[in-house]
């Protein structure tokens, strides 16, 4: 079985099942006892990550060029005659380590997750797996196509971004409206594809006696931590303390700005109508000063940055053809992890790519695991690790320590990112309410104009301060404009969560940088070994979705932006 080991992947990625079957069989008819366990454990992890590895690349290929036909192929090719088949023989492995009732040291996760993906197994939604990913791709295709004219020249919506920094108020407002109107252009196409989202996630439900999606997605993401009604009690949580902070912080934008009311065109602008801050020209110049923020972070973090430009590992700028969003994946074989993202020379770009980069450390600070199964993190923890970054970076933004800015433009930009995290809680709280209704609400749901009606009351709820009058349609499609709505359903509370503990470790490093990185660092490398809890804990967090914990958050990031705005000033 070792054998695998000696082929490339790359040459893997040219299998079809008749080759890759036989490395299952002879795992399911091994013996297995205690004394071999660890070797039979060893080599199904390494089975295990030649398949996803190809899911990944694949995956990596059709995002960097959705244009690209023969990747596509190659990766329906993949959903249809491997992916079904693997998660099949998957299936049987989980269940034979199961039966055999042996106990691993430091496997106790991974079969606590194996016992529940066991009993939510179901042959019948195998290939409704593989066309909900194939669902996916034809979103990206969609958004990914999405270009307009501006001034003579054809780009994509996303490098229209800076002019929404602009000074000049018309101008704004001008990029805003040439923006919503060609993504209301794809309003049909994206609706159309929305019931066949609903149906598949239905039928996948109801192939395993759940009430509702929203139950099955529970079970699938492995959220024994917390239950819906705890995400609730977040999202209500941040309409007692946030809303109001975040209504304060659009009063004062305004107030600045000069203006009656604040439209959607005005909330990327500085509100000192300073000059936009524009970080780099050139995608090399943010690698370079991205590797010298992590270095500064901590060395060995910064090494980590060094291997992925050296082995090109990123693929940051934004072109046309190219999926949105941005995102951090995994090469398991070469235990390496690979970034997206979409760069067009903002601020927000670096925070993007700090971002990323927490990802990728925890790829590199798990790759000491013996077992691929225990390298698996809830989303709840693993975005701990990227927004924690964010944080953690930010006393190096500054060109005397590395960085990309005066110290009166590294406060601007750590106040827009303090400011952001805060006005990112209600937003949050938008989609994943948005989500709950949706998914207990199948019939009503699956018609995207109640859909439509649903986002625009619970927008009116918790972003209070913006005036949508007269865009009653762009605001009541902005679920069309969230990619987690459509592709992960449910994976965006999460991010919420992860920002709460990212600001309890942040709290740690303002008194001791170096021993809350040193946490930090420690609870990325437990991988997912213990329970989510534990996790925070070691971070120096703890898992949370009180108001009083989340005040706490609000109240150290509110006087960190008022001390900030001293420099500034």
């Amino acid at each position: 079985m070792n054998k695998l080991k000696t082929i490339n992947v790359h040459e893997f990625m040219t299998w079809d099942w008749t080759k890759i079957e036989p490395y299952y069989s002879e795992l399911s008819k091994r013996n297995l006892k205690t004394e071999n366990v660890s070797d039979w454990l060893k080599d199904w992890s390494d089975l295990q990550e030649y398949v996803l590895e190809t899911f990944n690349r694949l995956y990596v290929a059709t995002s960097v060029n959705t244009t690209d036909q023969e990747v596509e192929k190659k990766y329906n090719v993949f959903l249809d005659k491997i992916f079904p088949e693997a998660l099949a023989a998957e299936q049987k492995l989980k269940e034979k380590l199961l039966s055999s009732k042996i106990e691993v040291t430091g496997f106790e996760i991974p079969l606590r997750n194996m016992r529940a993906e066991s009993d939510l197994f179901c042959e019948e939604n195998l290939p409704l797996q593989s066309e909900e990913i194939k669902l996916g791709a034809e979103y990206d295709k969609i958004i990914g196509a999405q270009t307009i004219i501006w001034e003579g020249k054809e780009i994509t919506v996303t490098q229209l971004k800076p002019i929404y920094q602009e000074t000049d108020r018309s101008v704004r407002e001008k990029a805003w409206r040439t923006t919503t109107s060609r993504q209301l252009a794809d309003r049909k196409a994206i609706n159309n594809l929305w019931p066949k989202f609903m149906n598949l996630r239905y039928e996948m439900a109801a192939n395993k006696d759940f009430p509702n999606y929203r139950s099955y997605r529970w079970a699938q993401l492995l959220r024994f931590d917390y239950t819906p009604d705890d995400a609730k009690q977040f999202d209500q949580s941040i309409m007692e303390v946030v809303v109001p902070l975040a209504y304060q912080i659009y009063e004062k934008r305004r107030k600045r700005l000069g203006l009656d009311t604040l439209r959607p065109w005005d909330l990327n602008v500085d509100p000192l109508n300073r000059p936009p801050l524009r970080p780099f020209n050139e995608i090399e110049s943010l690698k370079s000063g991205t590797s010298r923020i992590f270095h500064r972070v901590a060395p060995q973090l910064g090494k980590y940055f060094d291997i992925m430009q050296k082995e090109e590992l990123l693929d940051l700028d934004n072109r046309k053809g190219k999926a949105p969003g941005g995102y951090c994946i995994d090469f398991p074989t070469i235990r390496r992890p690979f970034i997206f993202m979409n760069a067009v020379g903002i601020h927000d770009d670096v925070q993007t790519l700090l971002h990323e980069g927490g990802h990728a450390f925890h790829v590199f600070e798990t790759a000491h695991l013996p077992y691929h199964q225990q390298m698996e993190v809830g989303m709840e923890f693993a975005e701990v690790a990227s927004m924690s970054m964010e944080l953690l970076a930010a006393p190096y933004l500054t060109a005397d320590q590395g960085g990309f800015y005066s110290k009166e433009d590294a406060a601007r930009a750590q106040i827009e990112h303090l400011e952001g995290a805060i006005l990112f809680w209600p937003y949050m709280a938008v989609v994943d309410l948005f989500q709950h209704w949706v998914y207990e609400n199948h019939n009503a749901a699956s018609n995207p104009d109640n859909c439509d009606q649903k986002w625009s009351e619970l927008w009116d709820q918790y972003m209070v301060g913006v005036d949508w009058s007269g865009l009653e349609d762009e605001k009541s499609t902005g679920w069309h404009r969230k990619l987690h709505i459509h592709q992960v359903p449910f994976y965006y509370v999460e991010y919420g969560m992860a920002q709460l503990g990212a600001m309890q470790v942040w709290r740690n490093a303002m008194s001791d940088q170096y021993q809350a990185v040193s946490n930090y660092r420690k609870a990325l490398s437990l991988g997912g070994t213990v329970p989510l809890p534990q996790l925070y804990a070691k971070a120096g967090a703890k898992f949370a979705f009180d108001s009083h914990t989340l005040s706490m958050a609000c109240e150290l990031a509110e006087n960190t932006i008022n001390e900030l705005e001293t420099v500034v000033n």
